[in-house]
């Protein structure tokens, strides 16, 4: 892969080859922007990272850790684009150092926006809903393992894709029409979700083969991206290798819940201060602490974590630059996190928050609710949906379900697709990109476990 195709500064859909807006910003930064006033963002302010949202107002948000992975990625892309365009003397000119940054920023901004409700629970809860639960009984009707394997296999990282490049802007081909360069940083799966019949079985096995970036309906819009941004193409399959920049976008997440999330479960008082510190200490590198034992317990976290996060940013960069022409041959396939200085200590990190943190009982209390609350709302509007297609007698009950349905999610006629793979898709966009209060009241207001103004 060559770094001046991959950094395609043009837009999804659109001939637009202008390097800048007419108000001085990187098309980049406009991507950026795009993402920062998108409906689908705003509503990162209430879903959940970990813990429940009364729980504190200390703890993350979807919303607060999107933006702090942004700035993470922000400083991984800075860092590593100086020394690339060092390397590539075909870039100086054209490119600087901050574009990089501006890519995986934007990137990084957007990597959580098809999350459901409830978090990797709600897509296992969607995923289950299809492949064991009222759901199952379509899967003969669609007739398509490709198409069928969306749903069983349900993946976030697939519903940011529609999301950006369909959902949001629905009236636009594109979506949102970032460049080619974020959107291909941003699919750190770059794959379909059905993989019989790869030849390669390494490929196959490989770590980007296990989840997948974009459903079949989008398919086409991911191949013009990667044959636009000239990504490795593997045999005999729809998938390919990752854009160099996806691994730092990766990174920046895999820094940022690791560290995170370990500072909220110290705040919630799940792990003591003594413990916390050992775990936080060896990421900090080997310059002396300056002014650490002024501070109170919080705040002595707090500039560890700081340290930590600095100190892990500079590893994560100088094992990027090391890896680039094995990356840029499409041979590299590990997290970076895994493989640098401090890959150890954060996995101690990762199991301990998997023991004492994401075990957590409101935690899991969230997590067992999801099922039964994303399971009810796909029922409830999938069947309503259905047979009014199928023009099937409609019961007063699903009359008044449909009327609960945006527009948006039926054809431009207001009635619902004759496709019935698209129609499933629209009430999983619909239910998929609630809010977890949204979710629960909905849920509770249909089941007549509460009511309007009650």
């Amino acid at each position: 892969m060559k770094w001046n195709i991959l950094l395609n500064k043009n837009l999804l859909c659109s001939e637009n080859k202008t390097d800048q807006s007419e108000d001085g910003r990187s098309q980049y930064q406009r991507d950026f922007d795009r993402i920062v006033f998108s409906s689908a963002f705003r509503r990162l302010q209430d879903k959940t990272q970990v813990f429940p949202l009364p729980e504190s107002d200390f703890v993350h948000t979807r919303l607060t850790h999107s933006l702090e992975v942004s700035c993470v990625g922000r400083s991984l892309g800075t860092k590593a684009g100086k020394f690339i365009i060092d390397r590539h003397k075909e870039l100086k000119g054209g490119y600087e150092n901050f574009h990089f940054g501006e890519i995986v920023a934007a990137a990084c901004l957007a990597h959580d926006i098809g999350n459901p409700p409830f978090g990797h629970s709600g897509e296992d809860a969607i995923s289950e809903y299809f492949r064991s639960g009222n759901g199952r009984q379509y899967q003969k009707k669609i007739n398509d393992e490709k198409k069928w394997a969306d749903f069983t296999k349900f993946e976030g990282n697939a519903q940011g894709f529609r999301i950006i490049t369909r959902l949001q802007n629905p009236n636009i081909t594109g979506g949102l029409r970032l460049t080619h360069a974020t959107l291909a940083s941003f699919t750190k799966y770059p794959k379909e979700s059905f993989t019989a019949g790869v030849k390669n079985m390494k490929v196959k096995e490989s770590k980007l083969y296990k989840k997948f970036g974009f459903f079949q309906s989008e398919k086409q819009l991911f191949e013009e991206t990667a044959a636009a941004c000239g990504l490795i193409r593997d045999d005999n399959s729809f998938s390919w290798r990752r854009h160099p920049l996806a691994f730092l976008v990766e990174a920046a997440d895999d820094t940022c819940y690791r560290i995170m999330d370990l500072e909220d479960g110290f705040r919630l008082g799940l792990l003591p201060f003594e413990t916390t510190e050992q775990l936080l200490k060896p990421l900090t590198g080997s310059k002396p602490l300056q002014g650490y034992n002024g501070r109170d317990e919080n705040d002595k976290i707090g500039y560890l974590r700081a340290k930590a996060i600095n100190n892990v940013i500079e590893e994560i960069t100088e094992t990027f630059l090391d890896c680039e022409t094995e990356i840029l041959n499409g041979k590299f396939d590990d997290s970076l996190l895994s493989i640098i200085k401090s890959g150890e200590p954060l996995k101690v990190i990762k199991d301990v928050s998997v023991e004492k943190i994401y075990s957590y009982k409101s935690v899991v209390e969230r997590e067992a609710a999801g099922y039964e609350v994303l399971a009810g709302l796909l029922d409830t509007f999938i069947t309503a949906v259905n047979d009014s297609a199928e023009n099937v007698n409609l019961s007063w009950k699903n009359k008044t379900i449909l009327k609960l349905l945006p527009k948006q999610f039926l054809c431009s006629s207001g009635k619902p697709d004759d496709d019935i793979y698209l129609r499933l898709l629209k009430i999983t966009d619909f239910v998929s990109g609630m809010t977890d209060s949204y979710a629960v009241s909905l849920f509770r207001k249909i089941k007549g476990i509460s009511l309007p103004g009650r």
